[in-house]
């Protein structure tokens, strides 16, 4: 579990294309706390560490994942949000999030509003019907408040640490970015027949 409070930005050293794909990333982590088969969310999807260095560690994403995020985009150099597993006792500063990203918003907007940032997302259906006003979100691991919703696209702003200690002071209209819907309304949906996805 994660809280989708960004505690890193790591960069996309290296990429292995095996049966699996192989992410080798740079961090700022102390990477002799890492155990091998710890959980990591990298700009949202929670992936296994299955190697290590100094100051890299290396996961791997199946094709469900490629397939279902924006990690077949990433090249090396790709900054990547990094957040590592909930210990317990750990503050729970975002919201409870399980690193299972749903599907992949677009950027259709980004204006300054005051010292933040207002962005602007549009979600492919059915997963719209999950996302409500002052509900929570995650946008490439970072746990959002939704300000407003009008069919398919929904609106978040970004404040200024936000900016700095995320990649989403980066984003531009025309990019994708990993969206996990809130955990509270993907269940709503199933007990009430209408499941997301």
């Amino acid at each position: 579990m994660f809280t989708g409070i960004i505690s890193d930005i790591g960069q996309v050293r290296a990429i292995e294309k095996r049966g699996d794909t192989r992410f080798a990333v740079a961090t700022h982590y102390p990477t002799r706390e890492i155990a091998i088969g710890a959980s990591i969310a990298c700009s949202g999807p929670c992936l296994t560490v299955v190697d290590k260095g100094e100051d890299w560690f290396a996961v791997e994403a199946s094709a469900e994942t490629l397939a279902r995020t924006t990690l077949g985009d990433w090249k090396p150099g790709t900054r990547v949000n990094l957040e590592r597993a909930l210990k317990m006792g750990d503050e729970l500063g975002g919201h409870l999030l399980t690193g299972h990203v749903d599907t992949v918003a677009a950027i259709v907007s980004r204006k300054p509003e005051g010292d933040s940032v207002r962005l602007e997302f549009e979600v492919p259906a059915p997963y719209d019907r999950a996302i409500a006003p002052k509900g929570a979100v995650a946008i490439d691991g970072v746990s959002l408040t939704v300000n407003e919703v009008e069919g398919r696209v929904f609106g978040v702003n970004i404040i200024p640490h936000t900016q700095q200690e995320s990649t989403l002071g980066e984003a531009k209209p025309g990019g994708r970015v990993n969206l996990e819907i809130d955990l509270i309304a993907r269940y709503l949906a199933r007990l009430i027949g209408k499941d997301i996805a």
